[in-house]
C-alpha cells in the first residue's frame, strides 16, 4: 500500500512538471485573426502606470479597455536623456501616427516638450526623442512578442492590441504617464 501511494505521488509530481512545461513552451498570447474593436467610437485619454506595468483608454471619463504593456529597458524614474532607456512621466499628447512603423502600428507622443529640451540644452546633452506607443517588430511573426522591459523609452503592446488602440485614438488624445 505505502509503495503504491509513492508510485502515485511521484506520477503526480511528474504529471505537475510537464503540465507547467507544457503552459511555459506553448504560446497562449496570439491574437485572434481579425480582431474587430468592441470601443464604439474614438476614446479620449490614455493612463498609462508605469509601475503597474498598464495602459487603459478612456472615454468619456470611463476606463473602457485595460493592457499589459512593456516599458523602456531601465523604466524606474523619468526620462531625462536619448539612451536612458526610461519612458518619460507626465502629461502629453498623441501628436503623429505612422503606419509603416518598424515596430507594426505607433502613435506619437509629444515628447520632449520646451521644458525637457531646455534641461537637455543646458545639460549639453540630447533629450531624445521619438517616444511612441506601438506594436511588435515587423521582424517577428505577428503572435510572437519580446519579454519583459525591451523598448528604448517607447511603450509596447501585442500587435492584436496596438491595432485596436490604433482604430479608436485620433491625434490630441490625451496621454498622462504616471510613475
Amino acid at each position: 500500500m505505502i509503495r503504491a501511494l509513492r508510485l502515485l505521488s511521484r506520477i503526480a509530481v511528474i504529471a505537475a512538471v510537464a503540465l507547467v512545461i507544457f503552459y511555459w513552451v506553448t504560446d497562449r498570447t496570439g491574437p485572434p485573426p481579425q480582431i474587430q474593436t468592441s470601443i464604439e467610437g474614438e476614446i479620449d485619454h490614455i493612463l498609462i502606470e508605469k509601475s503597474a506595468r498598464k495602459m487603459t483608454l478612456f472615454q468619456n471619463g470611463k476606463p473602457v479597455r485595460i493592457y499589459d504593456i512593456a516599458l523602456g529597458f531601465a523604466p524606474a524614474g523619468d526620462k531625462v536623456r536619448e539612451g536612458d532607456g526610461k519612458t518619460p512621466e507626465g502629461w502629453y499628447k498623441i501628436d503623429r501616427r505612422n503606419p509603416q512603423s518598424a515596430f507594426h502600428l505607433s502613435l506619437g507622443i509629444n515628447y520632449p516638450k520646451p521644458e525637457d529640451l531646455k534641461r537637455a540644452r543646458d545639460g549639453g546633452y540630447s533629450a531624445g526623442g521619438d517616444i511612441f506607443i506601438h506594436g511588435q517588430p515587423n521582424k517577428l511573426p505577428d503572435n510572437r512578442k519580446y519579454g519583459g522591459d525591451w523598448t528604448a523609452g517607447c511603450i509596447a503592446l501585442d500587435n492584436y492590441q496596438i491595432r485596436e488602440v490604433w482604430a479608436v485614438t485620433p491625434i490630441g488624445t490625451s496621454v498622462e504617464i504616471k510613475a
